[in-house]
């Protein structure tokens, strides 16, 4: 994503919305809080408030730029809207969140919605898990 990107998604081009979207683009993590956001602009030597980082990812995800996620653990995530559709794992122990495709999930929630006479508009499914102990 680029300033372009920003244009087309009807957002005026500023240096915040920069940094934030190469922020996020260029992250191994790809689901950060705003304050994970927040700390990494500070350690590039950004002067971007916590209060500004909030306002660009709220108008972020006005513009479908970013997702934002609401896991049990209380705290927002918000990672770059890509286009494919996949799903979440949240470890309970450690907050660490994996993702993850499956066809036959996403056949079989079909399937169930069509038995109730429903088509799916959207949907998210989040699985909270836990590390199998050994023995």
């Amino acid at each position: 994503m680029e300033s372009q990107d920003l244009r087309n998604a009807g957002l005026k081009v500023t240096h915040p919305r920069l940094r934030i979207l190469d922020v996020l683009e260029r992250t191994q993590t790809r689901h950060m809080t705003a304050e994970d956001i927040y700390r990494r602009l500070l350690e590039n030597g950004e002067d971007i408030g916590l209060a500004t980082v909030y306002r660009v990812l709220t108008q972020f995800e006005a513009a479908g730029l970013v997702l934002k996620h609401h896991f049990e653990s209380g705290q927002s995530v918000y990672e770059l809207d890509r286009g494919e559709h996949h799903d979440h794992m949240v470890d309970v122990d450690t907050g660490k969140i994996v993702e993850f495709e499956s066809a036959e999930i996403e056949a079989l929630q079909q399937r169930i919605a069509a038995e109730h006479g429903y088509e799916i508009e959207a949907h998210s499914l989040v699985l909270y898990v836990r590390r199998k102990r050994a023995g």
